[in-house]
């Protein structure tokens, strides 16, 4: 999740960072992290200090009074020694001041996500009874069959499985996963949702992805 109010190093970093081939989710106020870190895992998070409504470094301190476990990269215009020292006291991973060259920041990403992942090799998997993600290879099995998904396709089932046993409704799997807000009635996800059912569901399998009229979708847990 990237945590800034500037929307031009928005826009830049969001495409920036999908071109690298991470999916990223945006706030532009503490608000907004909270929320989002309340509805969503995230394996990484970029916080600006200077948000509109709250203050970076406390945002960070309640984000892990609620549990989120992420590592912190600070993104910054503060500068000072003592602003640095006091960013990586207080729950900071790593601390980097704009302007900011991009390589150096995806290269900062890169090893906070290794060292997160060598200490949780879980953090690298999801697993809901006999279906397993592993989110490196961007890859999925079930009952040890490898699935032959599209990368759309393992995007939504990862939604999915992060919200195995919640119902999702139509509108947040279409905000989440597709990352536009579009119209909730489009066949857009009705498409996708019938051939990763095809795939995940076999015929000798337990059906997991269940629909639930008028309400929106639920992968089983038991």
């Amino acid at each position: 999740m990237l945590v800034e109010d500037d929307i031009y190093i928005q826009d830049f970093l969001r495409g920036s960072l999908e071109e690298a081939g991470y999916r990223v989710d945006v706030a532009g106020d503490a608000k907004t992290a909270r929320t989002n870190a309340a509805e969503e895992t995230y394996d990484l998070l970029i916080v600006d200090l200077g948000l509109p409504d709250e203050d970076g470094i406390s945002l960070i301190l309640r984000l892990k009074q609620l549990g989120v476990s992420a590592p912190v990269m600070i993104l910054t215009a503060r500068r000072s020694v003592d602003d640095r020292v006091r960013g990586l006291e207080q729950g900071g991973d790593d601390y980097l001041t704009k302007p900011f060259a991009l390589a150096e920041l995806l290269a900062r990403l890169r090893n906070l996500l290794k060292r997160n992942n060598s200490s949780d090799t879980d953090s690298t998997r999801l697993r809901v009874l006999d279906l397993e993600l592993d989110l490196l290879r961007r890859e999925a099995s079930r009952s040890g069959r490898l699935l032959e998904l599209t990368p759309q396709e393992f995007s939504l089932l990862e939604y999915l499985c992060r919200n195995a046993g919640r119902v999702v409704t139509r509108s947040m799997i279409l905000d989440r996963v597709w990352g536009m807000k579009i119209q909730p009635d489009t066949n857009v996800l009705d498409v996708h949702i019938y051939r990763l059912r095809g795939k995940v569901d076999g015929k000798d399998q337990k059906p997991l992805i269940c629909t639930l009229r008028g309400m929106g979708y639920v992968l089983k847990d038991r």
